[in-house]
């Protein structure tokens, strides 16, 4: 199986050759673009989050041999994280190559921060068959660059943060409260209000409820810090 002009550029930005093709073809269908004859990258997008597990999980083990479990499970969590993923996507174009059904596609499904992340998993996956871990290792190091020498020592998502900060007051944990759903089934958008016990609140847009979640948590916090 030849790649196309795309996908060989693509190979170009992460620096990678493969010599199995088809494992790349793989990694770029999503199941709406699957078929009888055309598997899809679910089961890649399995093995490559643990791939990418104990590469990161190495990686913070050697970088601070003084952190704590503790310490380091925060960190490894916001580096392993599906946003986290879908940003080192972003950075290396893989949305251009996602091979997707037309509904995806008029959906905006290049840019959709679950299936680029789901895409990222898969393609470290599809490198480690291909290559074996150290090749995965490496791949992984060069794309999450310094993100792993910046990472927060208390990096947490922001849902967690909130509810920490909250408990810290003696407050009830913070609700999440759906405001609207709208679109197609295959495409909703959602709005989600964070709301503490002290009536202090924040909304978000998202494509998926966790993220709309996440983000409304994110903007309370950052009000919150400014405030107090």
């Amino acid at each position: 199986m030849k790649l196309s002009t795309n996908l060989k550029l693509f190979c170009e930005r992460i620096g990678y050759e493969f010599k199995r093709p088809e494992l790349l073809h793989r990694a770029v269908t999503h199941s709406s673009m699957s078929s009888p004859n055309r598997g899809d990258n679910q089961r890649l997008e399995f093995l490559g989050d643990r791939v990418l597990g104990l590469a990161m999980a190495e990686a913070m083990f050697n970088a601070d041999t003084k952190a704590t479990e503790g310490q380091m499970a925060p960190r490894f969590n916001a580096l392993v994280r599906k946003e986290t993923c879908a940003d080192v996507a972003r950075a290396i174009d893989l949305g251009a190559v996602l091979k997707l059904g037309r509904s995806e596609m008029l959906s905006g499904g290049r840019r959709k921060e679950a299936l680029l992340g789901d895409g990222m998993e898969a393609l470290i996956a599809a490198v480690y068959l291909d290559g074996g871990f150290a090749a995965a290792q490496d791949l992984i190091l060069r794309l999450w660059g310094n993100r792993i020498d910046t990472v927060k020592e208390d990096a947490r998502d922001p849902k967690t943060a909130l509810q920490e900060w909250a408990q810290a007051r003696k407050q009830a944990i913070p609700k999440y409260i759906e405001v609207t759903r709208t679109g197609p089934d295959h495409a909703p958008v959602f709005t989600i209000r964070a709301e503490l016990a002290n009536g202090e609140t924040e909304t978000a847009t998202a494509n998926s409820k966790r993220q709309a979640q996440q983000a409304a948590a994110k903007a309370l916090l950052a009000r919150l810090e400014k405030t107090t």
